[in-house]
C-alpha cells in the first residue's frame, strides 16, 4: 500500500504494549462523596451553580443509572432521578486532588503525559511490556489510589500498543475497569464500537463520515488508509489507519489557536445589565490570562446566549492584552446587541501570538495600557484578587469563578490566594494515614 510521503514516521512494525492509560471514574462527583461521606452511595450531581436551568458537569454513576449525566439540564435530572444531590462545583478542590493522585501514581509509575484533571497516560518499558506485568503494575496502581486517596477515587484503565488504543480501552469497561488490547486482536478488537466511541469522532465528524459511506466501526476499519483520508478530509485518516492497527504516529502539537472564558449567569443576572457586567468581568479575567500568558490578540468573539435568541459578534483588535482597550471594544460591540433572556455569557480571544511575533499599533495606547495593566496584576498578586479592578465589574467582580475545563489541571489565580485550597488532605494535614503521610506535598502555592 503506497502511504502519502507527508504521513509522520511510524516507529518500528513491532507493536508490544507500549502505554497504560488511567480515567479517573466520575470525576468531581467522586472527589465530593470522597470529601463527604454522607454523600456516598447516593446519586449526586455536580453544577455549577443552584439553578433548573443549568446544566450538571458530573454526575455520579448512581445518578448516571437514571440517565444523568454531563450536560443534562438541572431540570431534568430531578425528573429523572427525584431523590437526586446537588453539589455546587469546587474547582480549587478537585485541583487539590488532582496533584495528590499524581503523587500517589507516580509512586507505582512515572508519568509520561497529564491529559486532563482527570486523564493520564504512562509509558511502559522493558519488562513492564509484558501483558502479565503490566496488568499487575494497572493493579498495583488502583491500589495505591484507594489506599493514599481513598475508596470513592476509582479508575478505569486501558494498556494497549499506543496512548490512541489505551484510551479507547478506558471506556469499555467503566467503572473501575482494566482492559487490555493487544497486536494481535487488531483491529478486530474494535469492531462493533459505535463511530462516537472513539475519541476524536463527535457526532459532527460521525456525520461527515457517514456522509463518505463509513457508518459503523466495521466500515471504518475496513477502509483503506486513502479511503479514510477522504472521509476525514485531510491526512488525519491516514493517521487513524494506522493508529486503529497499534502503530504509534506523532502528532505535531498546535499552537495556542485562540483563549477565552464563558459563564452561565446566575437567575438575578439575566438582564441585559447583568449580561453586560459579566461580560465585563470575563474581559478582565481573560485578559489576565493573556499578559500572564505574554499573550497578544487581534481578535475578539463575543457571545450571548439567550433562551431562545443568540447573540454573536466578532471584531479585530490592534494587538493587545490590556483590560481598557478590550472593554472600550466591548462597549462598542453591546450598542448592537440582540438576544433574549440571557443565559450564557461567552468573550474568546483568537489570533493569539507573542510579543515577538507581534507589531504593535502606532494609533493606540496598547503598549502604554499593557504596562498599567501589569502593575495593577502586579497589586493584585501581593494584596489579592480584586484589589484594583475596573469601575464597570464592581456589581459583579465576584461572579465567574474559575472553572476545569476538560483538559486543563489548574486554575489561573487572578491574585494572593486565590483558588488555593487548604493544605490538608481529607481535612488531615499529615495525609490519609501514617504510612501514606510522606506522599502530601506542599500545595499552598497558587496555580500559576
Amino acid at each position: 500500500m503506497a502511504v502519502d510521503a507527508t504521513l509522520p514516521k511510524i516507529a518500528g512494525d513491532a507493536r508490544p504494549l507500549r502505554v497504560m492509560f488511567l480515567d479517573l471514574n466520575a470525576y468531581f462527583a467522586s472527589v465530593e462523596q470522597e470529601e463527604r461521606p454522607e454523600l456516598r452511595g447516593r446519586p449526586i450531581a455536580v453544577v455549577p451553580l443552584m439553578a433548573d436551568s443549568t446544566f450538571v458537569i458530573a454526575a455520579s454513576y448512581e445518578a448516571k443509572r437514571f440517565g444523568v449525566k454531563t450536560g443534562t439540564r438541572v431540570g431534568d435530572a430531578r425528573n429523572l432521578c427525584p431523590g437526586i444531590e446537588l453539589v455546587q462545583a469546587r474547582p480549587p478542590l478537585y485541583v487539590h486532588y488532582h496533584r495528590r493522585v499524581l503523587d500517589v501514581v507516580e509512586t507505582v509509575l512515572p508519568i509520561d503525559k497529564v491529559c486532563s484533571i482527570d486523564e493520564m497516560r504512562f509509558r511502559l518499558l522493558g519488562k513492564e511490556r509484558d501483558p502479565e506485568q503490566a496488568l499487575e503494575l494497572a493493579r498495583r496502581m488502583k491500589a495505591a489510589l484507594a489506599e493514599h486517596v481513598g475508596p470513592c477515587m476509582t479508575a478505569s484503565i486501558g494498556l494497549a500498543p499506543n496512548a490512541f488504543l489505551a484510551k479507547v480501552a478506558t471506556d469499555l469497561q467503566k467503572p473501575d475497569g482494566l482492559v487490555m488490547i493487544q497486536a494481535h486482536e487488531l483491529p478486530d478488537r474494535l469492531r462493533g464500537l459505535k463511530l462516537t466511541e472513539f475519541a476524536g469522532i463527535n457526532r459532527r465528524m460521525e456525520v461527515r463520515l457517514q456522509a463518505s459511506g463509513i457508518f459503523t466501526s466495521d466500515e471504518m476499519l475496513a477502509a483503506s488508509a486513502a479511503d479514510l483520508a477522504r472521509a476525514f478530509g485531510s491526512i488525519t485518516g491516514e493517521r487513524w489507519w494506522f493508529l486503529l492497527r497499534g502503530y504509534e504516529v506523532d502528532f505535531e502539537a498546535r499552537d495556542n489557536q485562540s483563549l477565552g472564558h464563558s459563564h452561565v449567569l446566575a437567575p438575578e443576572l439575566r438582564t441585559e445589565q447583568g449580561a453586560r457586567d459579566v461580560l465585563l468581568r470575563l474581559a478582565q479575567k481573560a485578559t489576565a490570562r493573556l499578559r500572564a500568558n505574554g499573550f497578544w490578540a487581534s481578535g475578539m468573539a463575543i457571545t450571548v446566549r439567550g433562551k431562545k435568541r443568540h447573540w454573536h459578534t466578532h471584531t479585530r483588535l490592534p494587538p493587545t492584552q490590556d483590560s481598557i482597550t478590550v472593554t472600550e471594544r466591548l462597549l462598542e460591540l453591546w450598542r448592537d446587541h440582540d438576544f433574549d433572556v440571557p443565559q450564557m455569557v461567552g468573550i474568546t480571544f483568537t489570533e493569539i501570538a507573542t510579543a515577538e511575533a507581534i507589531t504593535p499599533s502606532l494609533f493606540e495606547p496598547t503598549v502604554d495600557r499593557s504596562k498599567l495593566s501589569h502593575a495593577v496584576d502586579r497589586v493584585n498578586q501581593k494584596f489579592g484578587k480584586n484589589s484594583v479592578f475596573l469601575a464597570g465589574i464592581e456589581q459583579t467582580r465576584a461572579t465567574a469563578d474559575e472553572k476545569i475545563a476538560f483538559n486543563k489541571t489548574w486554575l489561573f489565580s487572578e491574585g494572593k490566594d486565590d483558588n488555593v485550597w487548604p493544605d490538608t488532605f481529607r481535612g488531615n494535614p499529615r495525609g490519609p494515614s501514617e504510612e501514606g503521610a510522606d506522599l502530601v506535598d506542599e500545595w499552598d502555592e497558587p496555580a500559576t
